[in-house]
């Protein structure tokens, strides 16, 4: 099989990193870019990796290809400390003939002690394993939710899955949703996209009906229940945010979806 570089990016998660390092004992090489961490992420990780950078944030995907040009190999596995690769996954990944220029890994999110099957939450595919000299992280509009560019159509599928343990409970959900809102609502400012009426009214709605109606959400049980109803406050809550960069200047707003 082809060397894997796995890449970690970091910032105070000394809760996670060890079962996360735990889960790559087969690949090559282990790369973690931390975000000056002031707990014992660093320490911790040291049990399993020497090639640990410290480099201030500024986003997501430059924190991640900080990393991939730190990696000797080409293959690079992306994964955040929240996240496991499950046995399947591993076997998978070992099998593979590397034919393709990147591979799609479905994403199994767990949240409030239930993994999420329904609401267009499993399978959740992202590029997560890709040739480095074929593809690299840009960020989007938003300062959230960056994204891999393949200059390739050779992609395939795999079955295995990334676990995805992101909440465990109500109280870290909401720093992490105050903190993702705002870096949301920065990225739009930034490249001057004005707040929405349909935003802050109807596209909070739409998303609980799409999701929590449309696409079974309702399956999920009450974990499911408060999940789709908390994304969807995510969509107000981030243009609201927006609108307050602009100062609650109601004559910005737009009809835009």
């Amino acid at each position: 099989m082809n060397y894997i570089s796995a890449v970690i990016i970091t910032k105070n998660e000394e809760k996670n990193i060890r079962d996360c390092l735990k889960s790559l004992d087969f690949v090559n090489e282990i790369i973690i870019v931390d975000a000056e961490s002031n707990d014992r992420t660093i320490e911790i990780a040291k049990k399993f990796t020497k090639k640990i950078y410290v480099r201030k944030w500024d986003n997501y995907a430059n924190q991640k290809n900080y990393g991939i040009l730190k990696a000797k190999n080409n293959w690079i596995l992306s994964i955040d400390a929240d996240e496991r690769v499950s046995e399947e996954l591993k076997e998978e990944i070992l099998s593979l003939d590397f034919k393709k220029d990147g591979y799609l890994i479905p994403i199994k999110n767990y949240f409030l002690g239930k993994w999420l099957k329904y609401g267009g939450q499993y399978p959740d595919y992202h590029l997560r394993l890709f040739n480095k000299l074929n593809g690299r992280f840009l960020l989007k509009i938003k300062e959230v939710h960056e994204s891999v560019y393949l200059n390739s159509v050779k992609i395939q599928k795999l079955k295995g899955t990334i676990l995805h343990y992101s909440y465990p409970n109500i109280f870290f959900y909401f720093e992490k949703f105050n903190k993702y809102t705002y870096l949301d609502a920065v990225g739009r400012f930034k490249n001057n996209i004005r707040p929405s009426i349909y935003g802050i009214f109807i596209r909070p709605i739409h998303r609980f009906f799409k999701w929590y109606i449309l696409k079974l959400g309702i399956l999920d049980g009450i974990p499911g229940l408060l999940f789709y109803i908390f994304s969807s406050f995510y969509i107000f809550v981030a243009e609201m945010k927006l609108l307050e960069l602009y100062k609650f200047n109601f004559k910005v707003l737009k009809w835009r979806t």
